[in-house]
C-alpha cells in the first residue's frame, strides 16, 4: 500500500495490498503542440470504517480533495479520479472506474466492471448494474444499467428485443416471401 503525503485516513480503515491512496490525478492541457501535466495539489480523505481492495488506485483532488464517506466499502481494481466524492456507505464492486469530480450519494451501490463518466451527479440510493456506461446524471433512486446506462426496465426490454431480433428478421422474410 502507497499513502501519499496529505491522504487523511479516518479510524478503523482497512486497506488491502498494492493500493494507491493519493497519487496524481489525470489532468493534462493541451499547450503548443503537447499535452502538459496540470499540477494535481489536492488531497484525499477516508472517513472512518471504510474498506479498500487490493489494487485500488484513488486519485487526490486537482485543486480540492477526493472523498470517500464513512462506511464505503471499496472492492479490488477499483479507480477513482481526482475530485471525486462518494458518499457514506456506498458498495463499489470490482474494476469500477469513476472519472474526475463526479459525487456518488449516500448507500448507493455500483457494479463491477461498470465506468462513470466525469462531472456527474449520482443521487442517495442510486443502482448502477454490472458492465454500465454512466454518462448522465442519476436522481436520488435511480437504478440504471447497459450502454449507455437507462433507467433499468427500460435497459432490460431493449436487451430481451435485441435477442428477439434473430427470429423476428427470420419470420419478416417469410411474410416477404
Amino acid at each position: 500500500m502507497v499513502l501519499y503525503p496529505r491522504s487523511e485516513i479516518g479510524h478503523r480503515v482497512t486497506i488491502h495490498a498494492g493500493t494507491v491512496i493519493g497519487s496524481d490525478g489525470y489532468g493534462y492541457v493541451f499547450d503548443e503542440g503537447r499535452h502538459r501535466k496540470v499540477l494535481q495539489v489536492g488531497n484525499v480523505i477516508v472517513h472512518d470504517d471504510v474498506e479498500i481492495g487490493a489494487n485500488a488506485a484513488i486519485d487526490r483532488g486537482a485543486l480540492g480533495t477526493t472523498v470517500i464517506g464513512q462506511g464505503t466499502k471499496i472492492d479490488n481494481l477499483v479507480h477513482i479520479a481526482h475530485n471525486v466524492v462518494l458518499g457514506r456507505h456506498c458498495l463499489v464492486m470490482g474494476q469500477v472506474g469513476f472519472a474526475g469530480s463526479t459525487r456518488l450519494g449516500d448507500y448507493s451501490v455500483v457494479a463491477s466492471q461498470s465506468g462513470i463518466a466525469g462531472h456527474l451527479k449520482l443521487g442517495n440510493q442510486v443502482v448502477i448494474g454490472a458492465k454500465s456506461g454512466v454518462m448522465r446524471d442519476i436522481a436520488d433512486g435511480g437504478r440504471v444499467l447497459g450502454i449507455p446506462a437507462a433507467p433499468d426496465k427500460q435497459a432490460k426490454r431493449q436487451m430481451i428485443a435485441v435477442q428477439q431480433l434473430p427470429e423476428l428478421i427470420r419470420r419478416l422474410r417469410q411474410l416477404e416471401n
